[in-house]
């Protein structure tokens, strides 16, 4: 007789495995991958250190689920920006000061996703994530040149690296603006003017690299 798992399980099952990817999340956001042990993922998780291991074969397979994550819900807010009906040239901008203002809610979760040292298994994730993301801003590219909008003389996926790779760089560690997460600055409103500016710099500086000579802009 083949065992079935009632819904009253099930239910118990997917609540454990929530709880403990939400408890990692978290002190991934606080402390980085050095600082979130398996233990202090079941103690904030309310859970036995033996359960979280019932549900991940190791630590580097739980971090990796969570960059996965994380990282997927930032493509897809990308893509969202991607599929928009406005022009290429106010696509690429509002891609880059999305993501730009979304990571700046927490410069340290930020870094974690981006460069932190860590496991091959969670950095196989991250250079995964970081592909998607360039995926997106060279199809956006590729569309402003075929409208005539961003100069031609360039590979769009050439383009869209260096332009992911200035973001992104800008955002983490000793070269990062902004290092204080908006929830815990002194002076919120004055942070998010900072956080504000900064998307748009970042932005205007992406279009500009790619943008047509010949196309004037607002």
């Amino acid at each position: 007789m083949v065992y079935r798992q009632t819904p009253a399980v099930e239910a118990r099952l997917h609540d454990n495995r929530s709880r403990i990817l939400a408890a990692a999340r978290a002190l991934v956001s606080e402390g980085g991958w050095a600082e979130a042990q398996v233990a202090s993922v079941a103690a904030t998780a309310g859970l036995a250190t033996g359960t979280v291991y019932r549900y991940f074969a190791s630590k580097a397979e739980l971090f990796a689920e969570v960059l996965s994550a994380v990282s997927q819900r930032e493509v897809d807010v990308l893509e969202g920006i991607a599929a928009t009906g406005d022009d290429a040239h106010s696509r690429l901008h509002a891609a880059v000061a999305v993501f730009v203002r979304r990571a700046m809610r927490n410069p340290r979760l930020a870094y974690a996703l981006i460069a932190e040292p860590c496991d091959k298994a969670i950095d196989e994730v991250r250079l995964q994530y970081r592909a998607a993301i360039s995926a997106v801003i060279s199809g956006l590219i590729a569309q402003g040149q075929a409208s005539g909008q961003m100069r031609a003389d360039m590979l769009a996926d050439t383009a869209a690296c260096f332009i992911v790779g200035g973001f992104m760089e800008g955002l983490i560690g000793p070269l990062s603006p902004l290092k204080q997460p908006l929830h815990s600055h002194p002076d919120p409103q004055a942070c998010q003017r900072d956080v504000e500016a900064l998307a748009e710099q970042m932005a205007h500086l992406a279009c500009a690299s790619v943008g047509s000579p010949t196309v004037p802009r607002a």
